[in-house]
């Protein structure tokens, strides 16, 4: 890996030349490295199909690895946080948010507490937590979609483009939020998203994927102090990181969107 950030807290994933093919002609993944430490925000960013959801789906364990080695350090609780927020239309915002609690055979009380917990942290009021999805607007689906997600008290938080769908104002909103979530609770996070404005604002690390399987990928740091806040988007060493990135993915062949 072309690295410019070196990883030196024990990884609490890892991906150890690791390679995935669909069949024999289509090699996603092609000895692939990638660690990610304890407590780190990391963004992947690259162009389509060069298999950011696939890394994700390894690092959760829907995906097995044709070779090599997916290391999640010991007894890692993960969350994956999809692009569409797959709530059940049938049931509340504090139904669909307690469900994961009740495929684990929580006790009542325990699961009350947690839901009312994660409707803190996305900022729900009580007459909000008895409405169904049809009646939220898009944004707060997708909070009520990470609320689910943290409702285990997840160590590892994994999100593939959640905010892809909504308008840049709200989507920046969304982001101080996670950043104020991440902070609270410590979660090692791994962000896909084709925003590069997104991927500076929230990691730690940006990680460009190559466009094709077997190329090298490239680490750029983000060291900004945390926490940030809205204004950090107009200063002039964030435009000159977020330019970095973006001219990474155009010699990558990807279509920028900052």
């Amino acid at each position: 890996m072309d690295s410019t950030h070196a990883t030196t807290a024990r990884p609490a994933l890892a991906l150890q030349r690791v390679t995935v093919a669909f069949d024999p002609e289509h090699r996603v993944l092609e000895q692939v490295d990638l660690e990610v430490a304890d407590g780190e925000f990391v963004a992947l960013v690259g162009p389509s199909g060069c298999g950011k959801s696939t890394v994700l789906r390894l690092m959760a364990g829907l995906l097995e690895p044709g070779s090599g080695l997916v290391d999640r350090s010991g007894e890692q609780r993960i969350a994956l946080v999809f692009q569409e927020p797959n709530l059940l239309p049938w049931r509340t915002v504090q139904e669909n948010i307690r469900l994961p609690l009740e495929l684990l055979g929580m006790e009542p009380s325990e699961t009350r507490q947690r839901v009312n917990e994660s409707l803190e942290l996305i900022g729900f009021a009580a007459a909000d937590a008895l409405k169904r999805p049809r009646e939220l607007s898009g944004g707060m689906r997708m909070r009520v979609s990470l609320a689910r997600a943290l409702v285990t008290r997840p160590n590892v938080l994994l999100l593939d483009e959640p905010f892809a769908a909504l308008d840049d104002l709200l989507r920046e909103q969304l982001n101080e939020e996670l950043l104020a979530i991440h902070s609270a609770r410590k979660t090692t996070a791994v962000f896909v998203t084709h925003n590069v404005s997104e991927a500076a604002f929230l990691s730690d690390r940006v990680v460009v994927m190559p466009p094709g399987a077997g190329g090298e990928f490239t680490d750029i740091a983000v060291d900004f102090p945390r926490p940030r806040t809205a204004s950090l988007r107009s200063d002039a060493t964030f435009a000159r990181l977020t330019g970095d990135v973006s001219a990474r993915l155009r010699r990558d062949g990807e279509e920028v969107k900052v």
